[in-house]
């Protein structure tokens, strides 16, 4: 006998293998839906009981891959803004967990290319941030395909991190470019409207990617519904990349203090030489720790916002059982 978690994120069971294999066969489950089997304690996808292999098999080889794009981008459009955007912190958590524990080499290894290359572009003199902003929303593109790729139990490799230099670069470009941008202006004229923004563009890079809507309308439909939703999906990302925000705050507090040491020596018979160095020295060290904090955290963060996007965003059938 089994427990299972639906679609709608309900528990459902007990109920016996041949019942599973029926809604695996009906569609209402798949690879990804946590199941309990008697007597056990822990939540397992119904990937990893091998009872349930063969009836998974039938199913993928049934089910028809996803077109990448919509029909009509602007009845999705409004499909999307008619209803009530729906989004579980804790499932999307969990859910992610489970993702990266079941593809650990893949996410790791996509997440590492991407990373790998913007923060080449970090060190770049001059041109290196012209190039990470041009770059960004195709390399983000490639890498939000990927997950949602195993999202949806669909192969996946970590070339596929190059998806977003095809022919939808442009509108990838320019949404990563003008987000990005935006975002600064908002930062500098005042937090508030940097953090809003920051927050409520969050999905337009994955709907260019995904549904191919141009860059605009991504944008203006990212934060149209994400607004509904704003302080959920802002708890969301700050839980997903905690260790990462903690470590920048760190950061901060650190330089901070070699900043205050060296300007405190300059009062008393000019700058320190020593304490320039020093000061560099904790800039540099902070700065490639906390990337080496970023890349380690990728793989969980970006599968909790691609759920997250998945929920919002994605086709809403009627959850299992």
């Amino acid at each position: 006998m089994y427990k299972i978690i639906g679609g709608d994120h309900k528990e459902y069971g007990p109920i016996d293998a041949e019942q599973i294999r029926q809604w695996i066969a009906e569609g209402r489950l798949s690879g990804q839906s946590p199941a309990q089997s008697e007597g056990r304690t822990e939540w397992k996808p119904l990937s990893q009981f091998p009872e349930f292999a063969s009836a998974l098999g039938t199913q993928a080889s049934r089910l028809p891959v996803p077109p990448s794009t919509v029909s009509n981008p602007e009845v999705f459009v409004d499909q999307i803004l008619a209803r009530q955007p729906d989004l579980q912190i804790g499932s999307c958590l969990t859910r992610s967990w489970r993702l990266m524990t079941d593809n650990t080499g893949l996410l790791f290894g996509a997440s590492f290319l991407t990373w790998l290359m913007n923060l080449v572009t970090r060190f770049i003199p001059i041109i290196g941030s012209i190039i990470y902003l041009l770059l960004t929303g195709a390399l983000l593109g490639g890498l939000y395909l990927i997950f949602l790729k195993r999202i949806r139990n669909q192969p996946a490799s970590a070339s596929d991190v190059f998806a977003g230099f095809g022919p939808g670069f442009a509108q990838l470009m320019l949404a990563g470019l003008l987000t990005a941008i935006l975002t600064g202006i908002g930062w500098m004229l005042c937090l508030v409207p940097g953090v809003y923004l920051l927050i409520a563009w969050k999905f337009s890079v994955p709907l260019v990617a995904d549904k191919r809507l141009e860059f605009w309308p991504a944008m203006e439909l990212s934060r149209k519904v994400v607004t509904r939703i704003w302080f959920q999906v802002f708890v969301l990302m700050l839980v997903a990349f905690l260790p990462f925000v903690l470590f920048e705050a760190y950061a901060a507090a650190k330089t901070s203090m070699a900043i205050f040491s060296m300007f405190s020596s300059s009062t008393t018979g000019g700058f320190d030489f020593t304490r320039i160095m020093e000061l560099v020295k904790v800039s540099a060290s902070m700065t490639l720790f906390s990337q080496l904090v970023l890349f380690l955290n990728l793989p969980f963060a970006l599968g909790a916002l691609m759920y997250a996007y998945e929920d919002i965003f994605g086709a809403r059938t009627t959850a299992a059982p």
